[in-house]
């Protein structure tokens, strides 16, 4: 005899939630889960059994969580939040982008008895954002100027070379996030990556920083401190800035590069320095060594490898990309969902000089997130020194393009009145106008002709 399986007896609530592709749950008043369907499963990664009964925010670990909360939000002000992206850690740990939507429950007598959340896997379409993208991205670094593209081509040589790199360019530009890819992609990516902004310091400080010191070795050196060269060992040191740094420094400095070794101050003996070194500079070395200001033989020691990164203004076709860039960040980072910008906003960001670079798009992208609660970036976000730069200019030229047409209506009048001679009915009849049209034109522009 064959025993038949009794099946299972669903609510009709559940089979409903379970036929959506949307994850979806729900929640009662002290956040513990009431319900958990299929989608919500495979998406979170963690099964239904396990899920209710726990707290939300136990099951669905999202950035958001201990912050923002969407569904926090809907039980405090009874508002719904529709398509909110965040990110979440599923069961098995790996991050996946979503977006949100929650409202509050009611009973009859519409008092709040808990919460429900939908959500989406938006992992497909990240994927093929990336993908969109990708080419414009490497690491961390985003451009479609051809002259950084060129660079990416050749980071990964760079990067295998462990040669001596010197990144020249403008503040902001970026350069030490082309440090940070060169070591990420070396063999030495697993030991540190250390960054000391030479222009920062004084001389004294500069060098007990770089090379530390013993104890005794100065009245405050109570104890040894290791130097960021002992720090950064078997790693990558960043010399930021090294155009800052003095004539005397840089003969120490030359050393280490030379002889692979340095002196801790309050040391008797060497210390051997297994560190590749990077240095970057915001000004013309070949001028500094020209004026002798820069040693010569340290600017070839550190010069084997060099690329120069163009400022943003060179670099307009990057200003859209970066500008979406710096929005997803800000989204994550504030728990907001802007959208984007105006075409004004736009505008404006395309025409702007960008004297701090990337760093100063970054900086007033922030500004406008301050202000900016969702929706799209407009113009009255910005700061009001841009605003009004490139307000005053735009007035300026289209009283100056007003002035043009003006002029240009007065000198057809004059010359078709002097193709009849002076006869106002014949000018009007060819210039397609009224008599009285005429004469009013010819008040406002003060001209004047026999008939």
């Amino acid at each position: 005899m064959v025993l038949k399986k009794k099946a299972v007896n669903k609510e009709p609530t559940d089979v409903i939630l379970d036929s959506i592709a949307d994850g979806v749950f729900t929640v009662d008043r002290d956040w513990n889960i009431t319900s958990f369907n299929r989608a919500a499963e495979k998406i979170t990664g963690v099964s239904r059994r396990h899920a209710i009964g726990q707290k939300c925010f136990d099951v669905f670990r999202a950035n958001i969580c201990q912050t923002t909360c969407a569904l926090r939000q809907s039980m405090k002000t009874g508002q719904e939040v529709i398509d909110f992206p965040v990110n979440i850690l599923r069961g098995d740990g790996k991050t996946i982008p979503i977006s949100i939507s929650t409202a509050v429950l009611r009973d009859k007598k519409k008092k709040i008895i808990g919460g429900v959340e939908t959500f989406r896997d938006l992992s497909a379409i990240e994927e093929l954002r990336k993908k969109i993208t990708g080419q414009y991205t490497f690491e961390d670094i985003i451009s479609k100027n051809h002259e950084i593209k060129k660079i990416f081509d050749i980071l990964p040589d760079i990067a295998q070379s462990d040669s001596t790199v010197l990144i020249e360019g403008p503040s902001g530009s970026g350069k030490e996030l082309f440090a940070r890819a060169i070591h990420n992609l070396s063999h030495r990516k697993q030991k540190p990556f250390v960054a000391v902004n030479c222009g920062a310091l004084p001389d004294t400080l500069l060098e007990s920083e770089l090379f530390g010191y013993l104890q005794g070795a100065f009245t405050d050196a109570k104890k040894d401190k290791p130097g960021r060269f002992a720090l950064a060992r078997g790693g990558t040191i960043l010399l930021d800035e090294i155009g800052d740094i003095s004539p005397a420094l840089q003969v120490k400095l030359l050393r280490v590069i030379e002889e692979r070794e340095y002196e801790p101050l309050g040391a008797t003996a060497p210390v051997k320095s297994d560190v590749r070194i990077i240095a970057t500079t915001n000004k013309n070395l070949t001028r500094l060594v020209e004026e002798k200001t820069f040693r010569e033989d340290l600017y070839y020691r550190i010069n084997v490898v060099s690329m120069f990164l163009p400022p943003l203004s060179a670099r307009r076709e990057d200003i859209p990309l970066l500008t979406d860039h710096f929005i997803r960040v800000f989204n994550l980072a504030k728990g907001k969902r802007i959208e984007g910008v105006s075409p004004e906003v736009m505008d404006i960001l395309m025409k702007h000089d960008f004297r701090g670079n990337v760093r100063e798009l970054e900086n007033i992208i922030e500004h406008a997130f301050v202000l900016c609660r969702e929706g799209r970036i407009e113009v009255d976000y910005l700061p009001k020194e841009l605003v009004r730069k490139y307000q005053s200019a735009g007035k300026a030229h289209s009283v100056k393009s007003s002035h043009k047409l003006k002029q240009a209506e007065a000198n057809t009048i004059v010359e078709v009145l002097k193709r009849h001679n002076g006869n106002r009915t014949l000018t009007a009849k060819e210039l397609g106008i009224d008599k009285s049209t005429l004469w009013r034109k010819l008040k406002k522009y003060r001209i004047t002709s026999p008939e």
